[in-house]
């Protein structure tokens, strides 16, 4: 058959199959909007983040720790004592996604930035070139060598310098393409030192507890905000969290993983850091968060129906401003004893999944949680 008749025997299917991927891409673009979105907070929480801008103890890397104690603006999290750390507020959101990017997302952890030097410098270059070198070659076989233009075809079976050229660029790109990466592997397992921060990130369906080993092994659970309270503290919807996992700033920090009852992954693209947390294992990396902000992450496999439903906020800070979180969550520093005052660290969380009515998940998502689910959005 020539190639004509079967390209216009098949003609009439390619209309059906634009309509199916026009018809398939609508709801996910409505996702990707209502998950990348952050919505403009109402006037009350604007003035609680105008407050929460000139107050001493926000991000502040000078602030004695006696400032850095000093009364909330907002609303603290729960168990944490009302004269204790101030939360940052949405004007500190930095690593969450952006309606309408075509990109990684700006990167703030130094894996990161060398990772999005090695898409934009290599990887992006030398895709470019083979394609357009491919679709060159296949233009000019079209035009001049079609049987109008060339009616006795070549016999030529060899070509030894072609052949020569068609094997050893293709070595030489491979091997541009392995040096950044196996650099970028390397520094991705660099083993933290031995006085990172520590936090053991578990997996329940569906939220994340952050415990702290080095600060008297208090757990904080983090659930998911429902939409109209997000949206009521300048959050981004769905990717907002009750209590953030707190971290300090420009130190390397020890993240251990595991998961409680299936396989979840703790993932943040703005800091190039993904983990899986598989249950009866502790996976480790070091993490390097370079300056203060609030950071959303989610989890990142499939793992149940509220898969979507669990987020991750993290909030990096200076460290007089870690240490008064800790202490204002009945934690200690290393080195100093614990207070006889201070309230004693709250017991790990059982998962629900393996203990029925255990403490800890949050309430199922709500329609205004998920309103795309419901047919009332596009």
């Amino acid at each position: 058959m020539k190639f004509g008749d079967l390209a216009r025997k098949w003609l009439h299917v390619i209309p059906l199959f634009a309509a199916i991927l026009a018809h398939s891409a609508v709801p996910q673009a409505s996702v990707a909007q209502e998950a990348g979105t952050a919505p403009p907070p109402v006037e009350s929480s604007a003035v609680a983040a105008e407050a929460d801008a000139q107050s001493p103890n926000v991000a502040d890397p000078n602030a004695a720790p006696a400032d850095a104690a000093e009364a909330s603006v907002v609303d603290p999290a729960p168990g944490a004592d009302a004269a204790g750390y101030t939360p940052l507020g949405p004007e500190w959101i930095k690593g969450a996604p952006e309606d309408g990017a075509l990109t990684f997302q700006e990167q703030y952890s130094q894996d990161g930035d060398f990772a999005l030097w090695m898409h934009d410098a290599i990887l992006l270059p030398i895709i470019t070139v083979i394609c357009l070198l491919v679709l060159a070659l296949l233009l000019w076989v079209v035009v001049k060598y079609n049987r109008r233009a060339n009616p006795v075809p070549s016999k030529t079976s060899h070509n030894t310098v072609i052949e020569v050229i068609w094997t050893a660029v293709p070595v030489l790109l491979l091997v541009a393409i392995a040096i950044p990466s196996i650099t970028l592997l390397a520094r991705q397992y660099d083993s933290p030192p031995k006085d990172a921060v520590t936090v053991k990130a578990t997996g329940y369906q569906w939220y994340w507890g952050y415990t702290y080993p080095d600060n008297g092994g208090f757990e904080v659970i983090s659930n998911m905000l429902d939409e109209g309270e997000a949206i009521a503290r300048g959050e981004p919807a769905q990717l907002g969290a009750d209590n953030r996992m707190v971290v300090p700033a420009g130190e390397p920090i020890r993240i251990q993983v595991t998961g409680a009852d299936v396989i979840h992954s703790f993932g943040i693209p703005s800091l190039w850091f993904k983990i899986d947390a598989v249950p009866g294992r502790i996976n480790e990396r070091m993490l390097f968060i370079k300056e203060p902000g609030i950071y959303y992450g989610q989890c990142m496999e499939l793992c149940g129906a509220r898969h979507a439903y669990m987020p991750i906020a993290i909030e990096a800070v200076p460290r007089p401003q870690f240490e008064a979180w800790v202490r204002s969550q009945g934690g200690t520093l290393p080195g100093e004893e614990e207070a006889s005052a201070a309230p004693a660290a709250a017991p790990l969380q059982e998962p629900e999944s393996s203990v029925e009515g255990a403490p800890g998940a949050g309430a199922p998502p709500t329609d205004d949680t998920a309103p795309a689910a419901t047919g009332d959005e596009a």
